[in-house]
Order: C-alpha cells, then sequence, then structure tokens
C-alpha cells in the first residue's frame, strides 16, 4: 500500500466547498432514468448523458470526483476523442469508478449483501490504467421493527472492509457506502439506532482488516425518517440526528464524509447538508455530498436527449452543484 498515493487522492477529492457527483448508474437504472423523459436506454445515449455532464462549463468549481460506471470510463467523447474520464481529469476532476457487483440475497428475509470481491484486485489494475483513482462500494440496509439483522450489518460490513483493503493495497481510495434505506415508515429516532449500529460495525471491520482510515471516503446516508412516515423529521432534527449518530462511530481519522441522497429531492438534501455545517463547527471531518439523483435529476429532465438542451441541462447541474458545494460550508441562503 502507497499510502502517499492514497493521501493525495484524498486532497484531491476532500476540498472545502466541493463534493462528488455520482454518476455511475447500472445500465437497468438508466432504463428506468431514460424512460422518464422517453429516451432509447443504448450506449450512445448514456454516452451523450453523461458527456453533457461532465463537459458542463466550470464545473470544477464546486464537484471535485466523478463516480463513474465500467462502460463510461473508456467510453470516447464526441467533442475531442479522448475518453469521458480523460474530459474529468484535463478539468482537474478526479475520475472514480463502481466497482461492486450489486446485491445478491442474504437470508429469508430479503435481506441482501454486496458482491464483486473475487476478483476485485485484477479489475483494479485495469480501472487505474483507465484513469480511476477511487472506487465504490454499496451496501444496503433495510429498516423495519426487526430488520436489519445482525447477520446482515454484520456481513456487509465485512464485505466492505475488504474491498476497501483491497482498494488500497492497489493503490485506490475506496469510497465506503453503508446505505440504510429510506424505504418503510420508521421514525427517525429507528434510523438513527440502525445507523449507529451499521457504523460502528462497519469500522470495527475496518479496523480488524487494517484499512487506513485517512485513505477512506465515507459515503453513508443522512439520520431521516422514512419517507412514508406519518411525522416527518424537521431539518434541524434530522441535522442534529446525523451529526450526533456520526459522533458516536466515525473516528476523526476518516477526513471527509460526503453524504448520499438516498432518494431525498434535490432541494431537501442540499437544506439537510447545509443545515448540518450551518449548527455544527470545528467537528473532525468535512461533511460534503456525493449525490447522484439530487444533482442529475433536474439536469435529465431539461435533457431529454436533445442537443438543443444542452445548455440549459448544463446550467442547471452547475446550480446544484454550486448550492451543494455552498451547503458543504454552510452557506447555502435557498434556491
Amino acid at each position: 500500500m502507497s499510502t502517499q498515493v492514497l493521501l493525495e487522492t484524498i486532497k484531491q477529492v476532500a476540498v472545502k466547498g466541493k463534493g462528488i457527483l455520482a454518476a455511475d448508474e447500472s445500465h437497468k437504472t438508466f432504463g428506468k432514468r431514460f424512460d422518464s423523459i422517453q429516451v432509447d436506454n443504448n450506449s450512445t445515449n448514456r454516452r451523450d448523458y453523461r458527456e453533457m455532464l461532465f463537459t458542463t462549463s466550470h464545473l470544477n468549481e464546486y464537484i471535485s470526483g466523478v463516480i463513474l460506471f465500467e462502460e463510461t470510463l473508456t467510453q470516447t467523447s464526441t467533442l475531442d476523442g479522448q475518453t469521458l474520464g480523460q474530459v474529468l481529469s484535463n478539468q482537474g476532476i478526479v475520475p472514480g469508478i463502481k466497482v461492486d457487483k450489486g446485491l445478491v440475497n442474504l437470508n429469508d428475509a430479503g435481506e441482501t449483501v454486496t458482491q464483486g470481491l473475487d476478483d476485485l484486485a485484477e479489475r483494479l489494475e485495469s480501472y487505474k490504467k483507465a484513469g480511476a483513482k477511487f472506487a465504490k462500494w454499496r451496501a444496503v440496509y433495510t429498516i423495519s421493527e426487526c430488520l436489519p439483522s445482525k447477520v446482515a450489518i454484520h456481513a456487509n460490513a465485512h464485505a466492505l472492509a475488504r474491498y476497501a483493503k483491497i482498494c488500497q493495497d492497489n493503490g485506490i481510495v475506496p469510497i465506503v457506502e453503508p446505505e440504510v434505506l429510506m424505504d418503510g415508515e420508521h421514525s427517525i429516532e429507528r434510523c438513527a439506532e440502525v445507523t449507529e449500529a451499521v457504523l460502528h460495525e462497519v469500522f470495527h471491520e475496518l479496523n480488524i482488516n487494517n484499512v487506513l482510515l485517512e485513505g477512506i471516503i465515507l459515503k453513508p446516508s443522512m439520520v431521516i425518517a422514512g419517507q412514508d412516515c406519518k411525522r416527518p423529521a424537521s431539518v434541524d432534527k434530522v441535522a442534529e440526528y446525523t451529526v450526533k449518530i456520526l459522533k458516536r462511530t466515525v473516528p476523526s481519522a476518516v477526513p471527509t464524509i460526503n453524504f448520499l441522497s438516498g432518494g431525498q429531492s434535490a432541494e431537501l438534501a442540499t437544506e439537510h447538508l447545509n443545515q448540518m455545517n450551518k449548527l455544527f463547527s470545528n467537528l473532525p471531518w468535512q461533511l460534503s455530498f456525493s449525490y447522484g439523483r439530487a444533482l442529475q435529476a433536474p439536469s435529465l429532465q431539461a435533457w431529454k436527449g436533445q442537443a438543443s438542451h444542452v445548455e440549459k441541462a448544463q446550467h442547471l447541474l452547475y446550480k446544484r452543484a454550486k448550492l451543494n458545494g455552498l451547503a458543504g460550508q454552510g452557506k447555502y441562503s435557498g434556491e
């Protein structure tokens, strides 16, 4: 493991006022996105859409890294013949790569564990040659009165830690993403309880596997009530509960926490991030964003597969990136 290589990547990505754009949707997820705008889900359209995102003028002012799907890393830009990964690098934006291979069933309760460890080291070598400097692995936890089970919490934490160690051994910074899903009627208090247990186990496993905490990016979900909860929590309450749980579980050695949006609206994800940074100062880690839909949704709806709509779509992406960059400093003041 080259510690210096890892720390240099962290220095490039963990920049105050900047965050990470998650553009690593699978083909299946892309199909859902494109269905909403009546665009065919094929390689050319996927390339055109992501090229539109990545060539947004001055995007590097608020975006320090982009998570790519494997197909995208080596796709060729229509503008200059370079790969889309190189298009990002040329702007000073660090390319990253989604490396997990999705979810598989874990037990009869419908819980899942993430797969993709077997050939990860070999794949990382090819991703590095293509320019990727960090990676992402997502674990998913379902909340109910009795879930997640201890088995699911442990299995996913162990997989996250093994992935992180393999990445670091290959000079790649791992994004550690334990996502506690918003699906359900659970209260914010129940989400806090589950999130604390999940993060505690994740860092226990990271420690056992000798993962360098200074060389990871934590990408957790916020502590938030379920989307069907009859008592939705206020912005202040989400900020307070989230930071409280992070203080209990995340070591100060972790340099940056880049939240996922997890199905929140674009505006609400920004408000929650802003309130955390506004209410709490002198935290040991940076609080930033690694949003997918919460950054892309307005651009996707504006683009609709039309070249004539590119400028408007790029304007909307830049706007959301800027607003979240401000929220990462506690300086967001509304739309």
